[in-house]
């Protein structure tokens, strides 16, 4: 993980020389500035690597990590401890006061002496780097290096096979993905198509890819297929002559025949024929790029097609794959099943007494083929009996690996393939626990706060974490699991048995480590860099108190032991706890990431704002509070201090409270000049009687998510200036909740027009005030929740709500909903959540033609019979698209009556049941 540590290590350097540098004396300043020029360049090498020699980098990058975590536990550590010192003394005593007053040196002679150890281990460690530096340059400087490895590669037959695989495999649970196929090949246009198969390592595409080319009516319907393995060190001539092989045009002297000849020879065999060519495991766009593949392959639209298999999206786009790719996807339960027994019993069916244990072992398995066939393969050739079997459950991971090395190599080969900037991003997946869904936002967080992504001029960090994201699920490795209301990727997940082998490669790495009761498995001497518990600790082992940990994330709900016990928390950046904040003692300066839980107990709400402007790196700052205590309807109200407005590292504020922001401080008593902007700030909730003044606006320009929250309405709403709001222009998503009637809310505000994402709790407004709403240019998403608009009937007017994709209702209560395609020309998702007076939803909202889903939870039965009716019509029309879910209670008109004072109640909850979930 030398790319991730050097990056980091470039985060600290940066950091010191530009924000602490009043810390640094004599040379120190020297001796950073040196440093970052040996780290960046080193940084280059490995982003510039793919060409070199592996084994030479793998070498180096082992060398590159180690003397870079030094570097940064050496600068990092001290630098701590002169924050803290200033920080504990008057300002006539700073540090630096050392070199310009002599008689004080007697009463720092102990400082003074960990200044010069600090100078001579940062000197050591630069020494080390450097003398690494001087090999890369050496590696570099051999001009014949990458012309060596070209050639190479062209006299070895790497990674290309001639011919289609042989055997028989066990095809089971494909039959909708065959059919898919087949059709896809033999039917539609006329021009030369390709077909792309895509997903991770083990899904089956190979599989499905064999079958479907040895199908008795393919053979028929094509004149030629030919099967070609290119893998990731692919050799074209190696590939020209395996395709020519499978058309039986190949002769022994064309083994050395060059490029052009034998894509000539290639070209006059397939022209004025229908064929089918499989390229599979194809993982560069370099080779689909290549104007001697693309030169081979004739279109006399005459229903030709290429079929390749890839675990990587970008490849299939490049390769034009039409119709769309076709995603493979992991097994269900019922197919895993099948596959399992076909493997491991043929034509004989699973004993009785088996069953049980076969079928937890499948759910370990989690739906991926290659698992469940290495594991199949190895049960068959066991003793049938429930002892062995339960062995094999137990240690499932471990036989799996153990038995079958080509199980490894294949999950690995996507990951050993990243390239460096996302090595290190992936690997720290894996301290998420077992079946997690992954929230992205929380994941970019973390990547921003560990320190792993690159600064880049005119780019925000999250936008550019997200691409990694995005690109991990290109890739195939990682799987989306939930979107957003916008159709932006909301969770993701790794499958289980990759999440283990991460896991694995991230101790051998010493990059974090996963523990449950013990620390066990550590090595006598292991650095604990980062620790992630997803289990209760019965004890804090002696190792925790001894190392200096960047990170611990618990995921275990229960667990304190961590915050009780005394642990050394002075580097720490990311702190995912249960307890309370960290003392008010000089403590984890370096703080960038705290997430905590809060439980109420007796005393009431036991939380403190107070010592959170010590954390000075602080960038991502969020309290979750457990349902029960936020369904009680005891609301926490929090006040941050005056210091927070000095915090410009701070990026998202997130606490599910009401919280009252501090006034700015005068400038009498900051001085001239020196007005702090806090530019990184993007999230801030819940601010409770948010006054919008131009001066507060002014200090967070850059805010992109914010939440508001008003008791009952004021007499004057010029007061909280809501106006201003437009200066906001970089917002995105705005949460407004009121705690009663608040209907000349939306007459007093004007919102920016770069507003996407607007929820209304509570208010009672009228619904004509809707038009403010509508005028809106880019609102994409609308939440009504809980009596936010007040009324029996809607009717929106034409020309308004033109870019809204998603609208919910819920527990409003509207009677009369007159709207159709005309009011919502765009609109995608359609939910209605306890809305127990709306009679019907529109017909005419059917014939909107982007619409795809309509959800309806906990209504009367004449809307949902309108809901059916839609779907119905719609199917009548050819539309199949149109989802229809109802959920929830129905209400007849008899019984409806009763319930109507049940929904004032409801309606009193609803805020504080919404401030728990907001975020989910």
């Amino acid at each position: 993980m030398a790319y991730a540590a050097l990056v980091s290590l470039t985060h600290v350097l940066d950091q010191t020389l530009n924000r602490d540098y009043q810390y640094l004396i004599l040379g120190e300043k020297q001796q950073i500035a040196s440093l970052l020029e040996k780290v960046s360049f080193l940084q280059d090498f490995l982003d510039n690597s793919s060409q070199k020699n592996i084994k030479t980098v793998e070498c180096l990058e082992s060398q590159i990590r180690d003397a870079t975590y030094k570097a940064e536990d050496i600068i990092e550590s001290h630098m701590t401890d002169r924050i803290c010192e200033e920080s504990a003394s008057h300002k006539d005593d700073r540090i630096w006061h050392i070199l310009t007053k002599p008689f004080t040196w007697a009463r720092h002679a102990l400082a003074w002496s960990g200044f010069t150890t600090f100078f001579h281990k940062l000197e050591k460690v630069i020494k080390e780097i450097d003398s690494i530096k001087k090999r890369v340059e050496k590696i570099e400087d051999e001009s014949d290096f990458h012309d060596q490895q070209q050639q190479i590669s062209s006299t070895l037959h790497v990674g290309s096979s001639r011919s289609a695989p042989g055997g028989k495999s066990v095809v089971v649970g494909f039959d909708d993905d065959m059919l898919e196929i087949k059709t896809w090949l033999i039917s539609g246009s006329s021009d030369l198509q390709t077909v792309a198969l895509v997903g991770m390592g083990g899904i089956g595409k190979t599989t499905v890819a064999q079958k479907v080319y040895d199908d008795a009516f393919i053979e028929y319907h094509f004149d030629i297929r030919a099967w070609v393995t290119v893998s990731q060190n692919y050799n074209l001539q190696e590939i020209l002559l395996g395709l020519l092989d499978c058309t039986k045009k190949l002769s022994n002297e064309m083994d050395n025949g060059s490029i052009d000849k034998l894509v000539e020879l290639l070209y006059k065999t397939l022209k004025r024929r229908r064929y089918l060519i499989v390229m599979d495991d194809v993982w560069d766009t370099k080779f689909w790029d290549d104007a001697s593949v693309k030169s081979v392959f004739p279109n006399d639209k005459n229903g030709s097609r290429i079929m390749l298999t890839t675990r990587e999206e970008k490849v299939a786009f490049s390769a034009n794959s039409c119709p769309p790719l076709h995603r493979m996807h992991l097994l269900d339960e019922e197919r895993s099943w099948q596959l399992f027994c076909e493997k491991v019993f043929g034509e004989y069916c699973c004993p009785r007494e088996l069953e049980e244990i076969g079928t937890k072992i499948i759910q370990h398995c989690k739906g991926l083929p290659l698992a469940i066939v290495v594991i199949g393969g190895l049960l068959s050739k066991l003793s049938r009996t429930q002892h062995d079997w339960r062995n094999v459950a137990e240690n499932l991971s471990s036989v799996i690996t153990s038995n079958d090395e080509r199980y490894s190599k294949i999950l690995f080969l996507s990951y050993n393939n990243l390239p460096h900037h996302l090595k290190g991003r992936f690997l720290y997946m894996g301290v998420f626990p077992e079946d997690s869904n992954i929230r992205v936002s929380t994941l970019i967080k973390l990547w921003i706060a560990e320190g792993f992504i690159k600064l880049v001029k005119f780019k925000r960090l999250e936008d550019m974490t997200e691409e990694y994201v995005l690109d991990l699920i290109e890739r195939s490795l990682v799987m989306t699991s939930k979107k957003s209301s916008i159709g932006k990727i909301k969770a993701c997940k790794i499958h289980d048995l990759l999440r283990e082998l991460l896991q694995s490669e991230a101790e051998k790495e010493r990059f974090y480590h996963v523990i449950s009761r013990r620390l066990d498995c550590l090595p006598r001497g292991t650095s604990v860099r980062r620790l992630s518990i997803h289990e209760e600790l019965l004890s804090v082992p002696k190792i925790l108190s001894s190392s200096l940990p960047r990170s611990i994330l618990n995921f275990h709900d229960a667990m304190s032991i961590l915050s009780k016990k005394v642990i050394n928390l002075r580097l720490i950046r990311v702190l995912h706890m249960d307890e309370a904040c960290p003392s008010n003692k000089p403590g984890p300066v370096n703080l960038r990431y705290f997430t905590t839980t809060k439980y109420r107990d007796d005393s009431g709400w036991q939380l403190s704002l107070e010592s959170i402007f010590k954390f000075r790196n602080l960038q991502t700052l969020h309290f979750r509070y457990p349902y029960l205590a936020v369904y009680s309807l005891s609301i926490p109200r929090l006040d941050l201090p005056p210091e927070i407005w000095k915090m410009t590292q701070l990026r998202h504020v997130q606490l599910e409270a009401i919280v009252n922001l501090p006034d700015l401080p005068c400038a009498e008593i900051e001085g001239e000049n020196s007005v702090i902007v806090l530019e990184n700030l993007q999230t801030l909730s819940f601010i409770a009687d948010f006054r919008c003044t131009v001066e507060v606006l002014k200090r967070i320009p850059n805010l992109k998510k914010l939440g508001i929250y008003y008791g009952d309405e004021p007499m004057d709403w010029g007061y909280y200036c809501l106006n201003n709001l437009v200066y906001l222009d970089k917002l995105e998503a705005l949460k407004c909740f009121f705690y009663g009637e608040s209907p000349y809310f939306l007459k007093n505000v004007t919102f920016p027009e770069s507003l996407k994402k607007l929820t209304l709790v509570n208010g009672y407004i009228p619904w004509e005030d809707t038009t403010i709403v509508g005028s809106l240019p880019n609102l994409q998403v609308l939440k009504l929740k809980g009596y936010a608009f007040d009324g029996q009937e809607w009717e929106p007017n034409e020309g308004e709500f033109l870019q809204l994709k998603y609208l919910l209702l819920e527990n409003i209560n509207i009677k009369y909903w007159r709207a159709s395609s005309i009011h919502f020309p765009k609109l995608e998702r359609l939910f209605i959540n306890s809305c127990r007076y709306l009679e019907e939803i529109p017909s005419s909202i059917g014939e909107i033609t982007t619409l795809q889903h309509i959800e309806v939870h906990d209504c009367r039965d004449s809307l949902v019979t309108s809901a059916k009716e839609i779907q119905e019509t719609q199917q009548s029309y050819g539309n199949d698209d149109l989802q229809i879910r109802i959920l929830g209670i129905i209400y007849s008109t008899g019984v409806f009556s009763q319930l109507s004072l049940m929904c004032k109640v409801i309606n009193i909850m609803n805020f504080v049941i919404i401030l728990q979930s907001h975020h989910k």
